[in-house]
């Protein structure tokens, strides 16, 4: 519990502290947002504002967790070097991204398949380790079953559609993260909830674990504990981070930080066997990735046609008349919900015994 705490705390200063100075480097550097012209026009009055902010909270996380692990003399995790492999991984694809768009003057960044190659090949190297790295006991950070609060009996896949799997999951997370955040504060505060989620689920699963309390309802996680270290310090760093990124945000995290922590939530699901219980917690992120999905569906389709005035929904709203703020609060209470019936999912099937 020490380190937990530790982690969330270093990262939280980390990103209180260093994005002020983020803001004051990004800004002289000229390091600004570029604006969609066909976006809401109140979006116009962001542009010039620094980006990038991503870099700050992945270098929070990761002092963050080594911190905690000198603090308390205990060497890493594998699960933990893996996630912050995909994490850290993710985020440099989004900061080419960035970097792109703001020194080619490009404001789509990275080709949509140089992105996509990137995406996949630290997903190739994330999912081959992950299911050959095993430990004493023969346990890997991730297994052939598909899972909901636990694996599900019958349901293992080969190797090839298992790496699909984690593929699609990773790629999924990443770009509903990513489609997210595109008002002030709305991706850093959802992502708060959806990690303190974690924090939770993986000292349940590390006080009720198979190496150390065998039992009918143990979880088979491995290293579950040096998760919430991580899931702590992403906690904290998106908490911090806020303090900047709220409306009238004072920086953006851009790609660089939606990437990697849409890959982080992809690692936790598949690392604590919830990777359906993510569609819960992350209902959020799910139902504006959902809206594009439909938006683009139904625009080829009906010849021209659209469901909704903008997507992702967050924009619709906006072109309804709502105030940003207003729908950030609202869409925070939706993601709150979401996180709160996951966790009581979770917690229902451990007191049911199914």
């Amino acid at each position: 519990m020490k380190a937990i705490l530790i982690a969330g705390a270093f990262s939280l200063l980390g990103t209180l502290i260093g994005t002020r100075f983020a803001i004051s480097v990004l800004t002289k550097k000229g390091y600004g947002q570029l604006i969609r012209d066909d976006g809401p026009t109140s979006h116009h009055t962001k542009r010039g504002t620094p980006t990038m902010g991503g870099l700050v909270i992945i270098i929070a996380v990761v002092l963050g967790y080594f911190i905690a692990k000198l603090a308390t003399q205990t060497g890493p995790s594998a699960s933990a070097l893996l996630l912050l492999f995909l994490f850290v991984g993710l985020g440099a694809i989004g900061f080419l991204d960035d970097y792109i768009k703001i020194a080619k003057d490009r404001s789509l960044g990275l080709r949509s398949k140089a992105k996509m190659v990137g995406q996949v090949i630290i997903g190739l190297i994330f999912a081959f380790l992950a299911i050959g790295w095993h430990d004493d006991t023969g346990r890997t950070p991730i297994t052939h079953a598909i899972s909901f609060t636990r694996d599900f009996n019958g349901w293992k896949l080969p190797t090839a559609l298992l790496i699909v799997w984690v593929l699609l999951m990773i790629a999924g997370t990443s770009n509903g993260v990513n489609l997210t955040d595109g008002l002030d504060g709305l991706a850093t505060g959802a992502s708060v909830m959806v990690f303190g989620a974690f924090v939770l689920i993986n000292i349940w699963q590390s006080n009720q674990n198979c190496s150390t309390h065998p039992g009918i309802k143990c979880y088979e996680v491995r290293d579950p504990r040096d998760l919430a270290v991580v899931a702590a310090g992403l906690t904290g760093a998106c908490f911090g981070f806020l303090w900047w990124n709220a409306s009238p945000a004072k920086i953006f995290m851009g790609d660089t930080g939606s990437l990697s922590l849409g890959g982080a939530m992809a690692g936790f699901a598949l690392m604590t066997r919830t990777e359906l219980l993510l569609v819960v917690i992350g209902g959020l992120f799910v139902a504006i990735t959902a809206s594009v999905i439909l938006q683009v569906g139904y625009f080829k389709i009906s010849g021209g046609k659209r469901i909704f005035r903008m997507a992702p929904l967050q924009h619709h709203f906006e072109l309804l008349g709502w105030e940003e703020i207003t729908i950030v609060v609202r869409f925070w209470i939706i993601s709150g919900l979401c996180v709160a019936t996951g966790l009581g999912i979770f917690y229902a099937e451990w007191v049911s015994g199914v």
